[in-house]
């Protein structure tokens, strides 16, 4: 059996769909998944079990020059790889106008169909032309967490029950960049480095962000109790913002700019991760990390980590409006069951 996962963007909704690819993985012996994804994510996709052909688009940018010369030559090279293969099962797992017309260009063989969801769920986008397009359109419960949303909607497809805990099936690779040999330790190979917590502050929406104080309260906590901190950015404005953290932290990182699948492998080397609500944080959870995030609003319950073991869990989300406070999350930071912790 082929399946295509139709999944553009974000890059934390791309994220939340990797454990439904192992689900299908799961119950479907020999089964082949291919998956359509915007090219800024397809080095991520690439990472995830179970994927074979990973099929890149850019509609983010063909949609602001869809007539330039560029851009139809890229749409028909899109196209001729989409259409190479022939599908039993295409699964819209987006939801969107954008989504449904992927779907619709994909190849089924004569028995094949095209499934999508078919309402929307609650805090998520969703467009009519999803269910249009759809062969089977599949009714989900409102209130679910992005990931289960997912594993239902493909289990629903594909005629078989979820089973178990999320697993994402993310793997990193071997393209780390290597940390900074810590003050004090310059030519001296045989003092160990200390472990690392990554801090990700970036988001695409100023109103999830967390105060550039708060940041550098918790760095120089890490600090105190024997961790070095090392800081992710995405542009320009992130990078200032990060080396304003490290401007008042003894020990500190701030990353070098980095392509997606550099930066998980390199994240996948730290210690633990404290993040806003963002790509990178949902990543952290997908590796598996060590991992505190963050939110300004009540909406954890639809795409924050949650546990199995809600008395010593690896990964939590904290909430408090206006924003957590150092304390709020410090107290979560201790919270977290894992042996690198300093108490």
């Amino acid at each position: 059996m082929r399946v295509l996962i139709v999944k553009l963007s974000s890059l934390g909704d791309v994220v939340h769909a990797m454990p439904a690819v192992q689900d299908v993985r799961a119950a479907i012996a020999g089964v082949e998944v291919d998956w359509v994804v915007e090219g800024a994510f397809a080095p991520l996709v690439a990472r995830c079990t179970g994927v074979g052909r990973v099929i890149p688009c850019a509609l983010r940018r063909w949609r602001k020059a869809p007539l330039s010369a560029q851009t139809r030559t890229e749409w028909r090279a899109f196209k001729e790889m989409l259409q190479a293969q022939s599908y039993d099962a295409v699964i819209d797992l987006q939801g969107l106008t954008k989504s449904a017309l992927v779907a619709w260009l994909a190849c089924i063989t004569p028995t094949g169909r095209r499934f999508a969801m078919a309402n929307q769920t609650d805090g998520s986008g969703y467009e009519a032309p999803t269910r249009w397009v759809a062969d089977v359109a599949i009714a989900l419960e409102p209130h679910v967490h992005a990931v289960q949303r997912a594993r239902l909607l493909c289990a629903a497809a594909l005629k078989y029950t979820v089973k178990g805990p999320d697993c994402y099936g993310l793997f990193p690779g071997d393209a780390a960049v290597t940390a900074p040999v810590g003050k004090g330790q310059v030519g001296n190979c045989f003092v160990s480095r200390k472990p690392h917590v990554a801090l990700v502050h970036g988001t695409s929406r100023k109103d999830k962000e967390w105060p550039l104080e708060h940041w550098i309260a918790l760095g120089q906590r890490l600090n105190h109790h024997g961790f070095s901190v090392a800081i992710a950015h995405g542009n320009a404005a992130e990078k200032a913002t990060s080396e304003a953290i490290a401007a008042q932290l003894a020990d500190a990182w701030v990353w070098p700019a980095m392509g997606l699948d550099v930066l998980t492998d390199t994240m996948a080397q730290c210690a633990a991760v404290v993040g806003v609500d963002s790509g990178l944080s949902h990543i952290a959870v997908a590796l598996g990390l060590p991992h505190v995030q963050i939110y300004n609003f009540d909406t954890a319950w639809r795409t924050g980590p949650h546990s199995d073991a809600p008395k010593s869990p690896r990964q939590v989300s904290v909430f408090a409006s206006l924003c957590p406070s150092v304390d709020d999350v410090w107290q979560a930071w201790e919270f977290l069951d894992t042996p690198v912790l300093c108490r």
